[in-house]
């Protein structure tokens, strides 16, 4: 923790109670592709009735289509308020519900008080939905405590590692048909894209074909992008390990960085099993939900890459305490990107060993922030650090059409 978050700002209190929790849903309209819409593998993809069929690009015109966001709010008798989102709906209902009146009265520059206490709140807070709001309620807490001290997020964390922190693209929703699989790798990389991620498209379902497929798609990749370019792949806990075990021989020749969540994550044998089984590096951990689940994964030697999930796992307190665990295993800790502030202000005051990489989900994020301002956009696959307070998040006024606070108590 710097200097600069342990002593208030000329004229401000040193405490700032909590007067006001609210949750902000935002709507108003945008343009959607029809493209980019390949399924990856899923669990449920074992049924006949449940696997979809290969995905073909069809293509088609652009249209304009609803969209929604909720965004929480916390203001306090300081005059500071803390903004984060979106959120998701299911935790914001939780933070509605179970948290709000909890909150209100409570000190926002005491963060690890609070999450100390919201983690003692619930009987199930471990994991699911209540982790997910302790998370926004934690990274709102965050971005307030940085706009209270008028300074960003990651100078609170300890300062800055690196000016711009590298972005790897995910290639979520792109065709995995060989041809347009080649043209869209090799186009990432001209865009500056030095890692890329694809997602797996087949499972057991799918028998020996489907296998053979997705050895084939690693070949197409390593082939159009060379020997520079890091290819990763997901599998969504779509395969058991028999099945990875099947295909890590295969594709090891084509040097993956990594297979990400090959099983459901509770088998964490299975994870180790297939770690001793191939030199594929191993992966796992966006269903993480605190320190104390990622270090069962260290501590039995299953995955050398922690993909813990700071709008899932706790937020960027928790992050910080997973990021200390990886460094003792001397394991990688590159977030899942289900959203980037936290993410992206995480792993700029993390050493670069231990945090080398964002996830940037190409597609979408194409309107994930479509309300805000100032996006975080990687140029040549790399993320300049923002030097706007707290996490730099302001709403575009002119793409809210409505905006209005939401209850569900």
């Amino acid at each position: 923790m710097s200097l600069l978050g342990t002593v208030p700002l000329l004229g401000r209190p040193a405490k700032a109670a909590i007067r006001e929790v609210e949750i902000v849903r935002v709507t108003g309209k945008r343009e959607a592709d029809p493209a980019d819409r390949q399924h990856q593998v899923s669990p449920n993809h074992i049924y006949d009735e449940l696997r979809p069929k290969p995905y073909r690009e069809t293509g088609g015109s652009k249209r304009t289509v609803p969209i929604a966001a909720y965004y929480l709010k916390l203001k306090t008798d300081a005059g500071v308020e803390g903004l984060y989102g979106p959120v998701d709906k299911e935790a914001a209902i939780v933070i509605d519900q179970q948290m709000r009146t909890f909150l209100t009265g409570k000190d926002a520059l005491a963060g690890e008080t609070l999450w100390d206490q919201l983690y003692r709140l619930n009987r199930h807070s471990s994991r699911g939905h209540f982790m997910m709001a302790i998370s926004a309620v934690d990274n709102a807490l965050w971005d307030l405590r940085g706009r209270y001290f008028e300074t960003p997020v990651y100078r609170l964390l300890g300062g800055p590692t690196r000016a711009k922190v590298e972005a790897y693209g995910s290639c979520l929703g792109f065709s995995v048909e060989p041809e347009l699989l080649r043209k869209k790798c090799a186009e990432l990389k001209g865009q500056g894209f030095r890692n890329q991620k694809w997602f797996i498209a087949y499972g057991p379902g799918d028998g020996s074909e489907g296998l053979n497929k997705n050895v084939e798609m690693v070949r197409n990749l390593r082939e159009s992008v060379g020997p520079d370019v890091e290819l990763m792949f997901d599998a969504f806990s779509g395969w058991d390990l028999a099945y990875a075990i099947r295909w890590a021989k295969q594709v090891e020749q084509y040097r993956p960085r990594w297979i990400e969540e090959a099983f459901a994550v509770e088998k964490i044998e299975s994870y180790a099993a297939l770690r001793r089984a191939t030199s594929v590096p191993v992966a796992s951990g966006e269903h993480f939900y605190s320190r104390w689940h990622a270090h069962e994964y260290l501590k039995a030697g299953a995955i050398t890459v922690v993909q813990a999930d700071p709008e899932w796992c706790g937020g960027v307190s928790e992050l910080v305490k997973i990021c200390s665990l990886a460094s003792i295993y001397d394991a990688q800790v590159i977030p899942h990107g289900h959203s980037l502030h936290s993410s992206l202000h995480v792993v700029a005051s993390q050493s670069p060993m231990t945090c080398p990489l964002v996830e940037y989900l190409i597609t979408k994020m194409r309107s994930y922030y479509f309300f805000e301002k100032d996006q975080l956009i990687p140029e040549q696959g790399m993320i300049s650090l923002p030097d706007r307070p707290g996490f730099g998040i302001t709403l575009d006024e002119s793409k809210v059409e409505q905006q209005s606070a939401q209850r569900w108590s």
